[in-house]
């Protein structure tokens, strides 16, 4: 089919409302709502649409179906666009992408669940709680702050629940993994993670001091394994221990077979930078150096 054939013309759509969560950017957000349970957020319906009729009865379901835009994505209301795929005034996006745990390979992306799509649409089930007018509070949020809601459906368990359903390319990794035949609930099962007391004790002074919460996010992304990868940036150091960069922090630690200790906090600053730039982001780190200079505590911990 070309992509001059009539059926297939652009068309728009409207958002019904926003999402409210507590994650501002894509580092902070979980990749998938099961990383994030426990995570509230609400859903601000727009007024004037009739919405508050359309609510109605949805208090009764315990899942709901949250249809929305990754609204962040290149070439998305004016984000910085780079070279498209697909027909002529499509947005950024790759036919092949590199999943969190894809080992390595680049997989369709209509095969995996990566929100650089031919469309910027992102599908998340989430926990109903409470429906007040036109917000509707809900918790296991595992979207941007602000993401535009484009609808909403209540999840089915009899029609849409398959527990035993195959998972493609997930099937091969998770029987490297196990070495069985039955397709677990989590094909790559999740790491451990602990903070050292000097680690911890950093992480302390940085949420008390500045209100960065380090060991949160730190913590969701290590979990996921320590294996170097475009979302996770990640390197090996020369002494054997990694380095993960979580925005302008840098995260030393170790991996013993499934566990992963968290050795220290650094900066990802330059010295130039911190010695001349005003930036209030850069003086929280000349603090913070201050009160744990570089070089201190591991390698032990």
């Amino acid at each position: 089919m070309s992509p001059d054939d009539p059926r297939l013309q652009p068309f728009s759509l409207t958002p019904i409302g926003i999402l409210r969560t507590p994650f501002p950017d894509r580092v902070s957000t979980p990749r998938q709502p099961h990383a994030s349970e426990g995570a509230e957020g609400r859903i601000e319906l727009a007024a004037g649409l009739g919405l508050e009729h359309a609510v109605s009865d949805l208090e009764g379901w315990e899942y709901l179906w949250v249809i929305f835009c990754f609204h962040l994505n290149a070439g998305v209301r004016g984000q910085s666009s780079a070279p498209t795929s697909g027909a002529p005034g499509m947005y950024h996006w790759r036919p092949k992408v590199l999943p969190p745990r894809s080992a390595g390979k680049r997989r369709g992306v209509l095969a995996t669940r990566s929100p650089h799509r031919p469309n910027p649409i992102g599908l998340s089930l989430v926990r109903l709680v409470s429906v007040e007018g036109l917000v509707i509070h809900v918790r296991d949020v595992d979207m941007i702050d602000e993401s535009p809601v484009l609808d909403i459906k209540p999840y089915i368990p009899y029609a849409e629940a398959r527990p035993g359903a195959r998972t493609g390319w997930l099937e091969s990794l998770a029987g490297e993994a196990e070495g069985a035949g039955e397709v677990p609930a989590d094909p790559e099962p999740g790491f451990s993670v602990t903070w050292s007391p000097y680690a911890a004790a950093q992480a302390a002074y940085l949420k008390d001091e500045h209100g960065i919460d380090l060991v949160t996010p730190v913590t969701r992304t290590l979990r996921l394994g320590p294996q170097p990868h475009p979302y996770r940036r990640i390197r090996a150091l020369p002494d054997g221990t990694l380095r993960l960069a979580h925005k302008d922090f840098r995260i030393g630690f170790r991996v013993e077979r499934r566990d992963v200790t968290v050795l220290s906090i650094g900066t990802g600053y330059r010295e130039r930078d911190l010695a001349l730039s005003d930036d209030p982001a850069v003086a929280v780190h000349r603090a913070f150096l201050a009160r744990f200079p570089p070089g201190g505590e591991p390698p032990g911990c």
